[in-house]
């Protein structure tokens, strides 16, 4: 991978994931793994009376652009409502494919603009933004209950 690719701020990030512990009672869980590298997310959701995150959990087996990612996403998730971090996800997928010249209003996530020429690494960027997303939209369902 070129060096640009892996950059120092990718690398300071892969190395300073917030909420690296699971929850022990989250109200929802979702994994999701790239099949193109094998990294491997899990977030652990519960969400606020108020509807946004008010806790946060993960594990996360991935590369060091998937580690840069989750740490973004964990760093700016709690207070976040579902919807929020849907957009955050759809916006994050639609600027690596080119679809759009902005990664949206999550902050950070422009450090992945050397990697949009590479197609395979994707999918890794993607995945705690995946699972976030799903997590708290399922949490928010249970919460509704």
């Amino acid at each position: 991978m070129s060096a640009t690719l892996y950059n120092a701020t990718i690398l300071r990030l892969a190395t300073s994931i917030p909420h690296q512990e699971r929850l022990a009672a989250p109200q929802a869980t979702v994994s999701k793994r790239s099949p193109i590298c094998g990294s491997r997310v899990t977030v652990d959701v519960e969400i606020g009376a108020d509807g946004r995150v008010a806790a946060l959990g993960q594990e996360v087996r991935a590369c060091a652009l998937g580690q840069a990612s989750a740490a973004l996403m964990a760093e700016h998730a709690i207070g976040r409502t579902p919807v929020d971090l849907a957009a955050a996800r759809d916006a994050l997928t639609d600027f690596l494919a080119g679809k759009r010249d902005d990664p949206g209003a999550w902050p950070g996530l422009e450090i992945f603009a050397p990697a949009r020429p590479h197609s395979a690494r994707h999918p890794s960027i993607r995945l705690a933004f995946e699972a976030v997303a799903e997590a708290a939209e399922q949490a928010a369902r249970e919460h509704v209950k």
